[in-house]
């Protein structure tokens, strides 16, 4: 007789955490350790009680997952791009999980040279990422990062594109990504904190030498921010930049002259944000100087950099952000949100051209694309919608004409984008702010209060998720969901206040703002309460945590994937991957104002004796970014507290981390996993 698992019931053992003359009582604490036999067994136990709850639903998420692969061309390629005398194009092959990299000499209609076969390279890896590939200004030599195990520390090699050998220089611990200098023969990259995984050193690596002779020339002291190293387009300077949430600082050195001394661009103000970017004998700067708010685009000469050099070209604008640039030898092209929506503005430097495209409705997403070649009078960009599938786009910034080089093919002889609608709506925050919200549904779904509705957001550092067209959503449409994005506060959807709104002190309108649209959705009718289905991940999944807490009779079931969820105790521990660096995002809880706020919201501290909507609960063993053990303890004290039988499920993949599973298709089986899931709550098997 097959033996019928009980929920698993993770051991209490408490632990007394102390500051500013409080205690707090943490009974599971003690799964912050994946070395410990104990916690993987209690993993590995939750893994199996979810196997055995979830088995009637087996076959329908193999079927959802073929249902989904079937709508991607497998046998597909990206649209060529020239860089440096040589097309690049990645390509899948039919039945393989991971990108094929080539390149072709001056004409597409030359030999094909293999760069990497991911799929080769994975064999015998349960995860594998390749990542931060940067060719050599002569063409020879190609450096990359692999990453085998999910955690985001990237071992850099470099690979002969004459002999295909890779070379014996293996460089651990890294962020995956370099750059070279002019000279074919020096590697610019950046390594990582082994405990936090901050990156914090620049390193300059000779072609042959082993990784101890490699020479330090930069290190970041301050651990509330990290490093980077780049080549600007116009390939004459190599750049460090120095990020944090509010501040920023770069130093510059000629790509030609690797072994001097890199120079300050401008020293580091807090609370001065600024990005740059090189052009002919100057650098153009995007930044909140002078309380841009929403950015605007100042220039500098080469031999000025200093902040007081500093020129207007773009001034700021309070409906307008100004979100990035893409510069070309006659034309600036500017990158805009208003309203919204994005916008992409051409200017020509003589000032005789300065239009913007035309985009026509108010749920799509339109970005500029790969654009690396500098003289050029093409633009690529990519746009799609919630309906309409995404499309590159070469752009004839001269001419106006443009010419679509590739649609997203959608292999499903069923598909008609005209069956699906979409449009924004907007609810009002208890503050009285509109909050907007993109929606797609099928045309016949009714609006009648009973249609199944997922609604999603992230609602975090400011990054914005923009209205975007999925085959995979497909399967939940045509199954009768609504998909809604609520663009809440803590994003710069409607702009720089927008995000400054929810952050810090303010971070709980991103979650007050998140109910308020459920609430919107149920009153005007999208769905109702037995209906109603939220998801978010990592800070999406903060947001699933306090939502769950605060409202959980607004929903019928919730996915918290990757989940920050423990949020005093992870701002305390230094340790950590990330805390430091997260400060200016959500406070310093050493600071007891910061501290009493997050206490008000944090998930797992504000767990209570009441009934909660069913739970999926995932994350990753070897996760970088948000540790397995604070969904792992949420999860362990939700099962002590809820007052209800719904489902609780805690879904521990142990071979990947932050991102899920790598490669095209089995990640696929995550999403058939989650969407199996709600159908099964909507009682649909088919």
């Amino acid at each position: 007789m097959k033996t019928i698992l009980e929920a698993p019931v993770a051991r209490q053992i408490p632990k007394e955490l102390h500051i500013h003359n409080e205690t707090r009582i943490d009974n599971y604490f003690w799964l912050n350790n994946r070395e410990d036999q104990n916690v993987l067994d209690y993993l590995i136990a939750e893994n199996d009680y979810y196997n055995q709850e979830t088995a009637h639903t087996k076959n329908f998420e193999v079927s959802l997952f073929e249902e989904m692969k079937a709508r991607i061309k497998e046998d597909d390629a990206s649209v060529p791009y020239k860089y440096n005398g040589y097309w690049y194009i990645v390509r899948y092959e039919k039945g393989k999980d991971y990108p094929i990299y080539t390149r072709k000499k001056e004409t597409l209609e030359a030999k094909e040279e293999l760069l990497f076969d991911c799929n080769k390279m994975a064999e015998g890896h349960a995860y594998f990422r390749l990542v931060g590939l940067s060719v050599s200004p002569d063409n020879t030599m190609i450096a990359f990062g692999l990453d085998t195990v999910g955690r985001r520390q990237y071992t850099l090699q470099i690979k002969s594109l004459i002999t295909d050998e890779i070379f014996s220089d293996a460089i651990k611990n890294t962020t995956g990504s370099s750059t070279w200098a002019n000279d074919n023969s020096t590697l610019f990259y950046t390594k990582k904190d082994e405990q936090t995984l901050r990156s914090s050193e620049v390193f300059k690596h000779k072609i042959g030498d082993s990784e101890d002779q490699d020479s330090c020339i930069f290190t970041e002291e301050d651990d509330t921010f990290g490093v980077a190293v780049y080549k600007s387009k116009s390939r004459k300077y190599i750049i460090i930049a120095c990020y944090s949430t509010l501040t920023n600082e770069f130093h510059v050195l000629s790509a030609d002259t690797p072994n001097e001394n890199f120079k300050l661009f401008q020293k580091r103000i807090r609370g001065l944000e600024y990005s740059i970017s090189h052009f002919e004998d100057a650098f153009y700067i995007l930044t909140n100087r002078d309380k841009a708010t929403n950015f605007k685009l100042m220039n500098t000469p080469e031999e000025a950099t200093e902040i007081e050099h500093w020129v207007e070209v773009i001034a700021h604008r309070n409906d307008v952000l100004l979100e990035d640039i893409e510069i070309f030898k006659d034309y600036l092209v500017v990158s805009e949100r208003t309203n919204g929506l994005n916008q992409i503005r051409i200017k020509r430097w003589d000032e005789t051209l300065d239009y913007y495209l035309p985009f026509d409705n108010e749920t799509y997403t339109a970005n500029t694309g790969t654009n690396v070649d500098f003289d050029t009078e093409i633009l690529r960009y990519t746009y799609n919608s919630l309906t309409t599938p995404s499309s590159v786009i070469d752009f004839n910034m001269r001419t106006r004409t443009k010419e679509i080089k590739k649609e997203q093919e959608v292999l499903d002889p069923n598909f008609d984008k005209n069956n699906y609608t979409s449009e924004r709506i907007w609810a009002t925050a208890q503050d009285g702010s509109k909050i907007p919200m993109s929606l797609v549904r099928r045309k016949d779904t009714l609006l009648d209060g009973n249609a199944p509705l997922l609604q999603y957001a992230y609602g975090s550092y400011g990054s914005t998720v923009d209205p975007y067209f999925s085959t995979i959503r497909l399967s939940l449409l045509d199954r009768g969901f609504i998909y809604v994005i609520a663009h809440v506060r803590g994003s710069e959807y409607l702009g720089r206040d927008w995000y400054e709104n929810g952050k810090l002190l303010k971070k709980k309108n991103t979650f007050t703002d998140f109910i308020d649209c459920s609430n919107h959705l149920i009153e005007h009718n999208y769905t109702s309460s037995k209906h109603l289905y939220a998801i978010g991940g990592s800070a999406g999944g903060l947001l699933m945590g306090v939502i769950l807490n605060e409202a959980p009779q607004l929903y019928n079931g919730v996915i918290a994937a990757v989940p920050f969820v423990d949020v005093v105790t992870t701002m305390l521990d230094d340790s950590i991957p990330l805390t430091t660096g997260e400060y200016d995002e959500w406070g310093n809880p050493n600071d007891k104002t910061y501290y009493d706020y997050m206490m008000t919201y944090s998930p797992y501290d504000n767990v209570k004796q009441q009934a909660y909507p069913n739970l999926l609960i995932t994350t990753g063993l070897h996760d970088s970014q948000v540790q397995y053990w604070e969904p792992a303890k949420w999860v362990a004290k939700l099962r002590t507290y809820k007052q209800d039988t719904n489902k609780l499920y805690l879904l521990t993949n142990m071979d990947a981390g932050h991102g899920g599973a790598s490669g095209r298709f089995e990640a696929l089986k995550e999403d058939a996993q989650e969407f199996a899931f709600l159908l099964d709550l909507e009682g649909i098997s088919i």
